[in-house]
């Protein structure tokens, strides 16, 4: 006699009710993590969209690309804006993570930057007081950063970083260092942390070209051998060429890292921008 199957009660019914269940979940989820990332990614573009403050002297230009993994954001971020003494705050650096908590921090870090220097222009009281308040805050995460004021009146530059990839500065007469200054802890970490400042006078033509870690560092791409690509590209002549396509062309350092975390790139090119207009026009 042939078997005959019997139906399991509620068997196949009970089956689709629960792979409707399990759908509805993963597109609840979908949907949940998209509004995510359309969140962090609209953080991100209210962060880099200001534009940064042309001078006589001296010509600012930055640089941004998204990590190749995660949600295609990240916490790094570049900023210049005009202080109350006259001087120009110029700010780079980089939020621990690649996620909504990330991108909203880089967008509080950015603005208590800005908060704390409407009270002092010092780039190490910047920072220590920026770091006070982001411990207070205990979001868990930390942030590396360097600050810099530009005083257009005597030409000084003035810096002090948090635990930040050092500086390259380059000049026309064939000089590139990649700045080796004292920095302190990375904000957010350690109550009552000092950070050191250092102070040069721009003379002449050159540039100064601050990065983050992404740009210059990968699993196997030591940050020395990133750092000197980064001198190559500002060295010689082009201290004098146009800061926006500096800038373009070092971002392109990624690249060879792997590019697994997002990069930016600042460039402050100053001297002889004057007369390099008057010729032009």
């Amino acid at each position: 006699m042939p078997h005959r199957r019997t139906a399991q009660p509620g068997g196949t019914g009970d089956l689709l009710q629960t792979l409707g269940d399990l759908t509805g979940r993963i597109l609840d989820r979908i949907k949940f993590q998209q509004a995510r990332v359309e969140l962090a990614a609209a953080l991100q573009r209210q962060v880099l969209a200001g534009e940064l403050p042309v001078l006589p002297c001296l010509h600012a230009a930055g640089r941004y690309a998204p990590a190749r993994a995660g949600l295609d954001i990240g916490g790094d971020w570049y900023d210049g804006f005009h202080m109350p003494d006259g001087s120009v705050g110029f700010a780079i650096g980089d939020v621990q993570g690649h996620d909504v908590e990330a991108a909203a921090l880089m967008g509080q870090v950015r603005t208590c930057l800005r908060a704390v220097a409407t009270a002092t222009t010092d780039p190490a009281e910047v920072l220590r007081r920026t770091n006070d308040l982001l411990v207070s805050m205990d979001s868990g995460l930390f942030v590396t950063c360097s600050f810099l004021r530009f005083d257009p009146v005597t030409n000084e530059l003035a810096d002090a970083r948090a635990g930040h990839v050092p500086a390259v500065w380059a000049t026309d007469d064939g000089r590139c260092d990649i700045v080796m200054n004292e920095g302190g802890l990375p904000l957010g970490i350690q109550a009552g942390e000092n950070y050191p400042s250092t102070r040069r006078s721009l003379t002449d033509v050159g540039v100064f070209v601050l990065v983050t870690d992404g740009l210059v560092e990968g699993p196997s791409y030591p940050i020395e051998e990133g750092l000197e690509r980064v001198a190559a590209l500002a060295g010689g002549s082009a201290c004098r060429s146009d800061p926006d396509e500096l800038a373009r062309r070092i971002i392109r350092v990624a690249d060879a890292t792997g590019h697994s975390d997002d990069a930016a790139v600042l460039v402050l090119r100053y001297g002889g921008l004057q007369q390099q207009r008057q010729d032009e026009g």
